[in-house]
């Protein structure tokens, strides 16, 4: 008697014994290839990356094998139809469950894998990570429950129809901070300015951005001062950087005057000085002096210097022109201010 036929002699409760023996012999199998097989081969590879998605995938590959077999095996039982059709959806229920969860680990490992490649313009930087897995799981959930629906044979159109008339009613109802929200995931995504920047909104406010929310931005200000501005206002808002660019380092200006006679060449070299001298002035770009023009009462020269940070500009405008005015009278730089001569003519009345 050869296998078929004794096969066909055991009763059905036997025969989906053999077949669920059959599917976990292919499970244990499977998992030894992945385990001892597979594993060493990406071992070798250069990347860890093949190594976490074997580890990841290996598990629910193995119960996938196993919840398989279960269902073949108790379609062959004498249970009878509705139990095996109930122990299908739970099975199918599990198989979702379980990828689902699979497929968020997998996503979040190739989102922080490609957030540490070398790529200053690419897209999934580290602070886009967390947004990123987000909306991965939100998208997973929603494929997910889809498919748990269609496993137990519900009808969600009427769900799905109610959904739309909520969304469309909320989108109407909150429509300044859906506006807000994404223009804040907009923000994070393209990073016109990070925490810790120095920012100008537009030529008005003007503060170090201390918090960037999916709502909402806050900036200290000079003052110390917070001000919290909607995503929605900076998103149609010109934004001034001050930190930007490839270093923090700020250019400060400082304008000064000396009247018509002054010797140009030592009044440039004493400005010089007094920015080489100065401690918060960065020595690298150098401080600069320029000759800008002939005013009205005057020759008019700019000193150009560099600070540390933005923050400083106050305080280091201040410092050069109170060390300009006490040298320019130590030198005796006479500085201008404005003359008006009058001229009386008499007439004839």
């Amino acid at each position: 008697m050869n296998w078929q036929e004794l096969y066909q002699t055991m009763n059905p409760n036997l025969q989906a014994l053999v077949w669920f023996a059959g599917f976990l012999a292919i499970a244990l199998i499977a998992r030894l290839i992945a385990s001892i097989t597979v594993l060493r081969l990406v071992r070798h590879t250069k990347t860890d990356l093949d190594d976490k998605l074997v580890h990841v995938i290996r598990g629910p590959v193995v119960i996938t094998i196993i919840l398989i077999g279960m269902m073949v095996a108790f379609a062959r039982t004498t249970l009878g139809e509705d139990f095996s059709f109930l122990f299908n959806r739970i099975a199918k229920t599990v198989l979702i469950v379980i990828w689902s969860v699979s497929s968020i680990r997998i996503g979040e490992t190739l989102i922080v894998r490609l957030g540490e490649r070398d790529d200053p313009e690419g897209f999934f930087k580290p602070r886009v990570q967390p947004l990123m897995q987000m909306l991965l799981k939100m998208l997973v959930l929603g494929i997910s429950t889809y498919f748990v629906f269609k496993a137990w044979n519900a009808d969600i159109s009427g769900w799905l129809a109610s959904a739309g008339i909520i969304g469309i009613a909320v989108g109407f109802a909150a429509k300044d901070t859906l506006a807000n929200l994404f223009s804040g995931v907009f923000i994070i995504a393209d990073a016109p300015y990070q925490i810790g920047d120095y920012i100008v909104l537009d030529g008005q406010e003007r503060g170090r951005v201390t918090h960037i929310g999916l709502r909402s931005t806050r900036i200290l200000t000079r003052d110390d001062v917070a001000v919290i501005v909607p995503n929605a206002v900076i998103s149609n808002t010109k934004i001034i950087n001050e930190s930007g660019g490839p270093y923090e380092m700020f250019r400060v200006r400082v304008d000064t005057s000396v009247a018509y006679g002054s010797d140009i060449d030592a009044v440039k070299a004493c400005l010089q000085r007094i920015a080489d001298e100065h401690p918060q002035v960065v020595k690298d770009p150098f401080p600069r002096v320029r000759f800008r023009s002939f005013g009205d009462s005057g020759l008019n020269i700019q000193l150009l210097v560099w600070v540390e940070k933005p923050e400083l500009r106050g305080a280091v405008v201040d410092s050069l022109l109170t060390i300009i005015y006490k040298e320019f009278a130590k030198q005796g730089f006479e500085i201008p201010y404005p003359k008006r001569d009058i001229y009386l003519h008499k007439t004839d009345s």
